[in-house]
């Protein structure tokens, strides 16, 4: 009760990324199901299909999750502990808020997928997808509820995985593990080729292995900025990247993963040598992907901003004015584009090549 009183009592802008990620899992859920569909209609080559529709599923897991750290109700304050929100309360909240955003996205979903059937009818376009979601064939009522349960439990979980208590990690560099795992997963799809379940799988662990390396990338492009006898706006501009670097570099480097497997796709249709895995709806999945990404990116940012909100106004009270915060804001964002465009080229690049040998 606590979690749903806090929700509703939420701002509007932190009420509009819960129905964001209500809308994506929306999205998803509807995809599952429309892969299960595809799957009771032509059971052969349905695994690959499945395989594909879990990238969706895992960058809506990361956007929910990057929701759920940006609540403002789920966030520590002084004097919580006093009336029993301590964090492992705070942590349950957070779990139920996610859990609540998710079900009413899967329930939309199954809502929507058989109205669109026929199998609902009094609302408009009442069956006007039934060929394409294969409405002569029953739809597994088990599979379909246990494909669309999938979505709240990986969000929940990874939610608490995310927020739990603990200790500050030691900070290491996971660059080298980074840039080995894309490797392993280039080479896995130039064995396995265009067409069956490697290439999911490789491009999964490439994808894995780019958001290891992102807050190396990251720390880099902070360092890019400092280089060549900065003066004080590169060194505020480079410092803060750096800073930044652990908790912006793994949305930063999925992004960068997504961007290279979009490049790859557009590459590979070109030459004819790229099917539609998902068949009608692979457009609109690649969509469901790049913005969830690029709005998780765009969560963590805000949130960084948040917990440096301190020193801008220990800035600002030593005379700073705003436009050096801004300049030096741009110019972090420039290293970024600028470091990470020629990284998401080079791994395209390879990507065609491994899967056009």
């Amino acid at each position: 009760m606590l979690a749903l009183r806090l929700a509703r009592g939420s701002r509007p802008l932190v009420q509009l990324r819960r129905l964001l990620v209500a809308a994506a899992c929306a999205a998803t859920g509807f995809l599952l199901l429309y892969v299960l569909a595809g799957a009771t209609d032509r059971p052969a080559g349905s695994f690959p299909r499945l395989l594909w529709a879990l990238v969706p599923l895992a960058v809506t897991v990361q956007f929910a999750v990057a929701v759920a750290r940006t609540d403002p109700a789920t966030r520590p304050r002084e004097g919580l502990d006093a009336v029993g929100l301590g964090p492992v309360r705070l942590l349950l909240v957070a779990v139920v808020s996610t859990a609540v955003a998710c079900t009413l996205g899967s329930a939309v979903a199954l809502a929507a997928f058989l109205h669109l059937r026929g199998e609902l009818t009094g609302l408009p376009f009442d069956g006007a997808a039934a060929g394409l979601l294969h409405a002569d064939r029953p739809l597994p009522v088990a599979a379909a509820l246990t494909l669309l349960a999938l979505i709240p439990l990986s969000a929940c979980a990874a939610t608490a995985l995310a927020l739990r208590p603990h200790a500050p990690a030691a900070p290491q560099t996971a660059l080298p593990w980074g840039i080995a795992l894309t490797a392993c997963g280039l080479a896995i799809e130039a064995y396995a080729g265009p067409g069956g379940a490697g290439m999911p799988a490789g491009w999964a662990l490439t994808a894995v292995g780019l958001s290891l390396a992102g807050p190396g990338i990251a720390y880099a492009c902070g360092a890019l900025v400092q280089a060549a006898r900065p003066g004080a706006m590169r060194l505020l501009a480079g410092r803060t990247l750096q800073e930044e670097a652990p908790r912006l570099g793994r949305p930063l480097g999925v992004l960068c993963a997504v961007g290279a497997g979009a490049l790859t796709a557009a590459a590979l249709r070109e030459r004819g040598g790229l099917g539609v895995p998902l068949g009608p709806l692979t457009g609109p999945a690649c969509a469901l992907v790049v913005l969830c990404a690029a709005a998780t990116l765009v969560t963590r940012a805000l949130e960084v901003r948040q917990d440096r909100s301190a020193a801008r106004t220990a800035l600002r009270d030593m005379g700073a004015p705003g436009a050096v915060l801004r300049t030096a804001a741009t110019l972090r964002a420039t290293a970024l584009v600028a470091v990470c465009a020629p990284v998401v080229w080079g791994v395209a690049q390879l990507t065609s090549l491994a899967l056009t040998r």
